[in-house]
Formats: structure tokens, C-alpha cells, sequence
């Protein structure tokens, strides 16, 4: 069962497409049933046309093939209709999209990157070296000690 939202969506999609399923004289025929299911496996969204010469309406039409292949009424009007079935081959997935990429701005990130790791290195030796010169602090005292 189709929402109102999907339903408007599949109008829209429906404006552009031609007719393939054409209702004749002899009705909903076993034929016309497989042609609709082939029609919506392949496509999913079908635009259906009832000749004047059947005697059928568009609308009884409509509920006929939807009965008789699982896919639901889009649009009706006139002699041409709108049917609806989600197809049951397997979907490709889509493929993660690449983000787009400022050259400017990826260029000021790796210069600012660069800058931390220049500032680590810097902070890293300043560190070492105020450790080294207190352990020499403690053993100048230890040897003035016993002097």
C-alpha cells in the first residue's frame, strides 16, 4: 500500500513515461497479465492504456491488473492508468560518494599539521633537555655534598 507522499512522487515520475501495456477487446488475458509483470519487473512504474473498443474501464482495469500481479494503483484517469510494484532483482548498492575536496583548504590543514608536528618535535626536546640539566642540578649538589 502506497503512501499519499509516494504516491504523489510516482505521479510526477508517471508525467514522463509512455504507454507499454495496452487493454484490448479481450480484457485482462493471461498474455496481458505476463506482459504486465515482465513490464514491471524491468521498470517498476507502468503507464497502461484501455482501448474503447474493450469493456473494461480504466479504472476496473486497474484493479484487475493490480489484483492479479501484486502491484498497486497510482493514477487513474481517462482510459490511461498508473501502476506501481517494487521490483524483486537485486539492487546495487551505491557506491560511497567521494567528498569534494578544496585544494586550498587541504593545503592550509597539511601546513598546520606539519606545524604541530614541528611543535611536538620542539616540545618533545625542550622536555628531555629540562630533565637531563635537573639530573645534572642533582648530582653537582650530591657531589658538593660530599665534598
Amino acid at each position: 500500500m502506497l503512501t499519499s507522499k509516494e504516491r504523489t512522487e510516482l505521479r510526477t515520475h508517471a508525467n514522463t513515461l509512455e504507454t507499454i501495456v495496452t487493454v484490448g477487446k479481450l480484457g485482462i488475458t493471461d498474455a496481458l497479465i505476463a506482459q504486465t509483470n515482465a513490464a514491471l519487473e524491468a521498470r517498476e512504474l507502468i503507464k497502461c492504456q484501455v482501448l474503447e473498443a474493450a469493456m473494461l474501464t480504466a479504472r476496473e482495469a486497474c484493479d484487475a491488473l493490480c489484483a492479479a500481479t501484486g502491484a498497486d494503483g497510482v493514477q487513474c484517469i481517462g482510459g490511461k492508468f498508473v501502476i506501481y510494484r517494487k521490483s524483486n532483482r537485486q539492487q546495487k548498492p551505491n557506491p560511497p560518494k567521494k567528498k569534494k575536496v578544496n585544494p586550498v583548504r587541504k593545503g592550509i590543514q597539511q601546513r598546520r599539521q606539519k606545524a604541530r608536528l614541528v611543535k611536538q618535535k620542539r616540545d618533545t626536546y625542550f622536555k628531555q633537555a629540562a630533565i637531563q640539566a635537573a639530573i645534572e642540578r642533582e648530582k653537582e649538589k650530591k657531589a658538593r655534598a660530599e665534598q
